[in-house]
């Protein structure tokens, strides 16, 4: 058969994926062999990370993805994009005007996999427990706006704020919020390792080498209660190396579907092919990359420098030489598509510009060639990260007025290191905790943001976001919105790069792939199942 490019449509707001090519039959997951999916993403316990999926500490792509599989949440955001729904509870809703009190009721009959029953108390256990344990991952400060939890019986949850927050419902759907046995986590201390336990559509066996999960076997959980409908009995998510040794996988049979990360070429050479049983789904994505900034570390503790790195680099040249038609340049930390996007580095640089730059350098009495490390990651968003990182070298150098140095290395190692301040700029990525223009900015902006950044602004933390947040209808916090990313475009405390389109690559009798992932890159095991091909 011919295999198809799906390009899915994007407004304000991603649409829904609708399938528009082969495998969409009756789906016959429910039995046969597990479906086995392959990944990039490596998950390693160390001396710095000892508990890599532990909901209060795991904050990256990959370990959500683990969880969002295994351990329920009150609220799940759907299959596309809209509003969360309700999971493990049956209801939630802001209860007052002021939207500061917000009540779930839980599910008749809820139980954890092992067979516990699930009460409140094991909800406000579970979120009291990522609040007080405050991992350095910085997850904890999704529930900042929580200043108490509250349980009424057995199934009623109240959440009391300590401002308004109408993005709450979706904080609530993320896994820092994810219900755990008390009887198999301590509230004083992370559970070190691989196991997991919950109350979601899958339980997890794991195979662990090295300290490394290799192999994760999701096996459904007969004792599940939720809105989840798993089109399948069994998925393995299998790690790779690299890109290229996932791709043979693919096409050799061994594996069924590949998500993240695959090389642009990859994606090219897919896309390209004219008879195969491999199918390429393109969606929208929301995902971004930035550089980032330690402010209090010489020499881009100097406003000028970080300025004048604005004003050189050439987004368009990046992406087009690096990822062609399956990114674009992005001149906000709020990606387009997204309520409340602005274009505000663009507003105030314009196109890259030397002249300026050696201008904003010379009046801050800033001697070039500015000496400058570059750090990225070598095994978290792709082989391409390299070359990226070179052609930034090269327009900064060419530039004359910086002297740049790359250096790469692992996520096990660069993470930590970047938390710890040891870098003074990092190339960092960020996929969405949900699809709304607060969660691209007071991660990063906040007290306690992920980054553990040193820079801080009165007015984007005591004012805007907490502003922001009491918009219901989010074209209403839109000036709030506007106002933090020109802030940011003027202290450029972070240098927006990209963003880019998503992308799954599956065998043409697996069906659902046009669910793997959602609007927030979620990966959906669930929707996914066998069937034949026509």
């Amino acid at each position: 058969m011919n295999r198809k490019t799906l390009v899915l449509p994007a407004v304000i707001g991603l649409l829904t994926p609708v399938l528009a090519a082969c495998g969409a039959t009756d789906s016959a997951g429910g039995s046969g062999d597990a479906i086995v999916v392959g990944t990039t993403d490596q998950f390693a316990a160390s001396e710095q990370a000892p508990a890599p999926i532990d909901p209060a500490y795991a904050y990256d792509v990959g370990t959500w993805n683990i969880l969002r599989q295994t351990v329920q949440t009150l609220l799940v955001q759907p299959r596309g994009d809209g509003e969360p729904e309700p999971e493990a509870a049956s209801s939630c809703s802001f209860t007052d005007t002021g939207n500061e009190r917000y009540a779930c009721t839980l599910r008749d009959g809820l139980k954890f996999a092992n067979g516990d029953p699930i009460t409140a108390e094991d909800v406000k256990f579970s979120i009291d427990r990522a609040r007080s344990l405050k991992a350095d991952s910085g997850v904890f400060a999704l529930l900042s706006t929580i200043d108490l939890v509250e349980t009424k019986g057995d199934n009623e949850v109240i959440f009391h704020l300590n401002s308004p927050d109408v993005t709450l419902p979706y904080k609530l759907s993320t896994p820092v919020a994810g219900i755990v046995n008390p009887d198999d986590y301590d509230k004083d201390r992370l559970r070190d390792g691989f196991q997991v336990d919950g109350s979601g559509p899958y339980t997890l066996d794991a195979e662990v080498e090295n300290n490394e999960l290799v192999r994760a076997v999701f096996t459904k959980n007969p004792n599940y209660k939720g809105q989840l409908d798993p089109k399948n009995d069994k998925v393995e998510l299998r790690s790779f190396a690299s890109a290229d040794a996932m791709g043979d996988a693919l096409k050799s049979g061994d594996i069924d579907l590949m998500t993240r990360t695959m090389t642009p070429e990859q994606i090219t050479e897919l896309s390209a092919a004219a008879d195969s049983d491999i199918d390429v789904i393109e969606s929208a994505g929301l995902e971004i990359r930035y550089l980032a900034f330690n402010t209090d570390a010489s020499p881009v503790r100097s406003t000028a420098v970080r300025r004048a790195m604005a004003e050189v680099v050439d987004r368009g040249e990046l992406v087009s030489k690096v990822y062609g038609s399956q990114a674009e340049p992005l001149f906000s930390l709020v990606p387009a598509g997204i309520t409340g996007h602005s274009n505000s580095f663009f507003n105030k640089y314009g196109e890259p510009n030397v002249a300026k730059a050696k201008s904003t350098l010379e009046a801050a009495g800033v001697t070039a060639p500015v000496k400058l490390t570059l750090h990225y990651t070598t095994d978290h968003y792709g082989s391409a990260t390299k070359t990226e990182f070179e052609l930034l070298k090269k327009q900064l150098d060419d530039s004359g007025l910086f002297d740049v140095t790359i250096k790469g290395a692992p996520w096990s190692t660069f993470r930590p290191a970047e938390q710890e301040g040891e870098y003074a700029v990092y190339g960092m990525g960020w996929f969405p905790d949900f699809p709304d223009a607060d969660n691209y900015l007071a991660p990063f902006l906040d007290k306690d943001n992920f980054l553990g950044s040193p820079y801080a602004n009165s007015e984007i933390r005591s004012k805007l976001i907490p502003e922001s947040r009491r918009a219901a209808d989010r074209l209403s916090a839109s000036e709030s919105l506007a106002g933090i990313q020109d802030i940011v475009a003027d202290d450029v405390p972070i240098l927006p790069l990209w963003q880019g389109n998503q992308y799954v690559a599956a065998r043409d009798d697996v069906t659902g792939a046009e669910y793997a992932l959602n609007a927030a890159s979620t990966l959906q095991l669930w929707e996914l199942g066998r069937g034949r091909s026509d």
